[in-house]
């Protein structure tokens, strides 16, 4: 008889909110002192309402969100009363990673972490998919 592996248990949503933070202290400045200033909240999934909002039918599809306001947009003079937050989706994450078997779960999370931290910023797709390929914020 063959021995049973043992996988231990899924992530929890204080793992991926730990892999979260490991990406945020792997950022280099001065985007590590901005990305502290944005907090990092894991559900297992988005609730209905932001689903309905961004008109998305299939839960699954949503990894990740940021909701506050740009940096390139905050106004010193009347600044944002929505705190700036990365949400972090953990199911459709991890269905996610069970579909790319050549990344590891933490540079996912990273990945989602950092395409978020981008809206924060105030790039566009293309300069956070440039920052992801070139390394710069991670």
């Amino acid at each position: 008889m063959n021995a049973r592996v043992q996988w231990g248990p899924a992530p929890t949503l204080d793992d991926i909110a730990a892999m979260a933070r490991q990406a945020l202290d792997s950022l280099d400045e001065p985007f590590r002192a901005h990305a502290k200033a944005v907090a990092i909240k894991v559900e297992d999934f988005a609730d209905e309402e932001t689903l309905e909002a961004m008109k998305i039918e299939n839960a699954y599809d949503l990894t990740g969100l940021y909701s506050g306001v740009a940096l390139t947009l905050e106004l010193h003079s009347a600044p944002s009363q929505i705190p700036p937050m990365v949400w972090l989706y953990r199911m459709p994450i991890l269905d996610e990673w069970a579909g790319t078997p050549d990344v590891t779960l933490e540079e996912l999370v990273a990945h989602v972490v950092v395409h978020e931290l981008g809206h924060h910023f105030g790039w566009s797709d293309e300069e956070m998919d440039s920052a992801l390929d070139d390394g710069a914020p991670s």
